[in-house]
């Protein structure tokens, strides 16, 4: 028996607006803490790793919960649509990984017009690896076929994003111009989402006859989503309250040397300095 596939109608905006709003603000959580965390290992070199590192996770896990938040409106008409739980598991460290080394090398070595443009497509080439096996993980009655100019200008679009990214990470340390910064990379890595989305189309071989089972997708996904979600609120509060945030510093100050907070703060109670006049409050 010859089994003939059909084209399907498919929806990146099953629930509206809400998803790519709640997507596109995951992006830019996720920007915004990067860039903060690389701000401070500049100004603290002794604890250079463990922020680069918080900074890595942060953007990494903002792409991915960017991504599945828009998965969440995505949906094929007379399909079910599941996920594979291992392959979006391994999507979300891919994610962090090839951040943290476009984070690292720029950290490092610097912020060189050859040094970013090799992190930003190393982590540019991986964000777009992270999007295409999300995409991979999906189950449904049917395959899903992807237009490669399409998908072409998606990977175009994840690597500018992502060197605009670095470059911004290690040149823009004031706080207003690094969340205006974050707001535009927010517009770029949703950008790169739903351009890729725009490449996909899904030829059904059955019928389920359902377009979308909304509970069980939404459980399964609210479920991954819990622990990103989780390590983005940490992060939130570690960069908050870190010493420079609380103080509104500068610039790195000697003071008395008392023991370091985890992310290297000079001290969770810093040492009091002379009254400063007008100090800025805004260089967290």
């Amino acid at each position: 028996m010859t089994v003939t596939a059909s084209a399907a109608t498919v929806s990146d905006f099953y629930y509206g607006a809400v998803t790519p709003v709640a997507a596109y603000l995951m992006a830019c959580l996720g920007a915004a803490l990067g860039l903060r965390c690389t701000t401070r290992s500049l100004r603290r070199p002794q604890h250079r790793a463990r922020w680069l590192a918080l900074g890595a996770v942060s953007i990494g896990c903002g792409i991915w919960t960017m991504h599945f938040i828009a998965m969440i409106g995505f949906s094929v008409e007379g399909a079910l649509v599941n996920y594979d739980a291992t392959k979006t598991l391994l999507s979300l460290f891919v994610a962090i990984a090839v951040v943290a080394v476009g984070v690292f090398l720029v950290g490092y070595r610097g912020g060189s017009p050859l040094n970013l443009g090799v992190a930003g497509t190393v982590t540019g080439l991986g964000v777009a690896a992270m999007h295409y096996l999300g995409m991979a993980a999906i189950h449904t009655n049917g395959t899903l076929h992807y237009d490669p100019a399409t998908v072409a200008l998606s990977i175009v679009i994840a690597v500018a994003a992502a060197t605009a990214a670095l470059w911004a990470a290690v040149s823009i340390h004031a706080l207003w111009a690094s969340l205006g910064a974050s707001l535009v990379m927010g517009v770029a890595v949703t950008g790169m989402h739903y351009t890729g989305m725009a490449a996909v189309s899904v030829h059904l071989t059955n019928v389920a006859g359902a377009s979308q089972s909304s509970a069980d997708l939404v459980a399964f996904l609210l479920v991954m989503l819990a622990g990103p979600l989780l390590v983005l609120l940490v992060a939130a509060v570690i960069v908050m309250f870190d010493p420079d945030m609380m103080l509104g510093e500068t610039e790195p100050e000697a003071s008395v040397s008392l023991p370091a907070p985890m992310f290297g703060g000079d001290s969770v109670f810093p040492a009091r300095e002379p009254a400063q006049p007008s100090q800025s409050r805004t260089s967290w």
